[in-house]
């Protein structure tokens, strides 16, 4: 039986950060979804904790804060997360493994890092990613014609659940102008054209257009749903041009419900009272819709 109110569990991310601001700003916003619990985990004080200065011991306490909520959610208690912005480096000296918390929830599961799909929404643009935090010359190497059809497909799944029937799906090219007949590589021949056809027997539509247009036809002409991109800053540099303030960050491909805001943990500012939390807000928002419609699925 369901509990008749979820509770969502919110982690204030790396406390050095203004995730803790962030946090406190969103609980006490009029916006706030109203019918849900919220329980933050995380701590703001303790040895070795202060804001401005990343520390062993504030990211220890954002890494605990990370396992108490994939064991919660897991368990039921929670019905959603949304996670506080984190610094990896730090984390990776404690966990030489983190590479993300988009790959820990993935772990947390008992999944493969490439079961969770890097998504980032927002009114005005919606990015999926291929591949996640790792160099460029990474990125091409995981690149494969059955990754890009498993992002498509979980990009449309969500999209759908949002209430858009028939999704528009936009793939960035790889390469400057598609590799100009392979003369710029063929990595746009050889990994997206059989991933194209491979979804067209799906009756999924997949548009292959150039990386330095497609963004315009998406935003400007709102040509797009969603756009399909190869590695990371493909999508988050566009992405975060026209929502850095408003945009989230949502783990698609998990039975966790996780979102996130799109920034940093933006130690420079952290403790002054000046952080925007607009993005924190929307994530929560994006939780909250979500629990909601898992909820009606399931009654």
């Amino acid at each position: 039986m369901l509990k008749k109110i979820p509770t969502i569990a919110i982690t204030l991310g790396d406390p050095a950060g203004i995730g803790p601001e962030v946090v406190a700003k969103t609980l006490n916003d009029p916006a706030l979804p109203k019918g849900f619990d919220f329980e933050v985990l995380g701590k703001t004080t303790g040895a070795g904790v202060r804001p401005g200065k990343l520390t062993r011991a504030s990211a220890q306490a954002a890494l605990k804060a990370l396992k108490e909520a994939a064991r919660g959610c897991l368990a039921g208690r929670f019905a959603a997360v949304v996670t506080g912005p984190v610094s990896k480096e730090p984390i990776a000296r404690i966990d030489p493994n983190f590479s993300g918390q988009t790959e820990f929830f993935a772990r947390a599961a008992g999944l493969p890092d490439k079961a969770a799909v890097m998504c980032l929404t927002d009114p005005k643009l919606t990015v999926a990613l291929c591949t996640n935090h790792c160099s460029v010359r990474q990125a091409l190497e995981r690149l494969t014609p059955e990754r890009i059809v498993y992002v498509t497909q979980t990009t449309r799944d969500f999209l759908r659940q949002r209430g858009i029937k028939n999704p528009r799906l936009g793939f960035a090219g790889i390469n400057p102008h598609l590799g100009e007949g392979t003369l710029f590589g063929d990595e746009d021949f050889r990994m997206v054209s059989p991933a194209r056809a491979k979804l067209a027997g799906e009756g999924i539509a997949l548009n292959h257009g150039p990386a330095d247009t497609i963004f315009y036809l998406a935003v400007k002409k709102r040509a797009f749903d969603a756009v399909i991109c190869a590695y990371h800053d493909q999508a988050l540099i566009p992405f975060k041009l026209v929502a850095f303030e408003t945009g989230v960050n949502v783990t698609l491909g998990l039975p966790i419900i996780r979102t996130s805001p799109d920034h940093g943990t933006a130690v420079e500012i952290a403790g002054q009272g000046v952080a925007n939390h607009r993005s924190m807000l929307a994530a929560v928002q994006l939780a909250c819709r979500l629990v909601a419609h898992a909820r009606k699925e399931i009654t």
